[in-house]
């Protein structure tokens, strides 16, 4: 019926209702993320919360604004009005958004940085990230500390020779390969993440850090994982029929058991 209010009345309720149970579910951590192990993830965790408070308001002001505008201006008989809208306001909502994009951006670029840019450590652990379909490969640079030189013709998993190490190498015979990536607790961590094939990645959710793994590429990324436990590593590319079964292990654990984990490894 033309001139009824009830339809534009329950819009309005209905995005009331939907504004409010979203702020709902967030103020009350329904879709909270586990506690972060690194203190980049902790600052991390921080500018996550900055940037939701900032577009939570812009998603509160939008959905109410649009409520409130399709009940204010709903159909009374009336003829449309045609309007060129303000410029004023459109050139100072344009530069309030630039603002609060460009100022969030800056405010990430510190961990950003951390993880990726930051000189490493000198006592720093390095282990090499190597992905393939479907599976992930993590090695060690054994007790001479350096890692063995990659011929790609050599690799061969069905012999044990996932990524190719070159058997002339001397630096490269006391290289470990293992499946899954075991680091000790409270010590810098480098990871050189490569892919053999096509763009995986590397995503621990409890490290707030994911990165993709690029064919012929050696990529970075430094943590320093402060709590013990196991966690998932998950590939977040869609890199084939596979994808799903694309998963292994972080496991942080005490300096005694990572020399042990060492030792086993060593003997294998």
């Amino acid at each position: 019926m033309r001139g009824s209010a009830a339809s534009a009345l329950l819009l309005f309720i209905a995005l009331t209702i939907l504004v409010g149970l979203t702020i709902f579910l967030f103020a009350t951590g329904f879709f909270a993320a586990p506690p972060p192990i690194t203190p980049v993830g902790v600052r991390i965790d921080h500018q996550y919360n900055l940037t939701l408070y900032a577009t939570g308001m812009a998603f509160v002001l939008a959905q109410l604004g649009l409520g409130w505008a399709v009940f204010r201006y709903r159909d009374r008989g009336q003829p449309a009005r045609f309007t060129r809208g303000n410029a004023v306001l459109e050139i100072a909502w344009t530069i309030v958004t630039a603002v609060v994009f460009l100022g969030l951006g800056g405010l990430a670029a510190r961990s950003w940085a951390q993880s990726r840019i930051t000189k490493v450590p000198t006592d720093a652990i390095r282990v090499e990230v190597t992905e393939q379909q479907f599976v992930y490969n993590f090695r060690y640079p054994g007790p001479d500390g350096k890692f063995g030189r990659i011929d790609p013709e050599l690799i061969s998993a069905p012999t044990g020779n996932p990524l190719g190490i070159d058997p002339n190498d001397p630096a490269g015979l006391d290289d470990i390969v293992v499946s899954t990536l075991t680091v000790p607790v409270n010590h810098p961590i480098e990871l050189l993440i490569r892919s053999q094939d096509v763009v995986h990645n590397f995503f621990v959710r409890e490290l707030r850090l994911q990165q993709d793994a690029v064919p012929g590429m050696t990529v970075p990324l430094q943590f320093t994982p402060d709590r013990l436990g196991r966690y998932y590593i998950v590939c977040t590319q869609l890199c084939g029929m596979g994808h799903n079964q694309m998963h292994s292990f972080l496991d942080v654990v005490s300096d005694a058991d990572y020399r042990e984990f060492l030792t086993r490894a060593e003997a294998r």
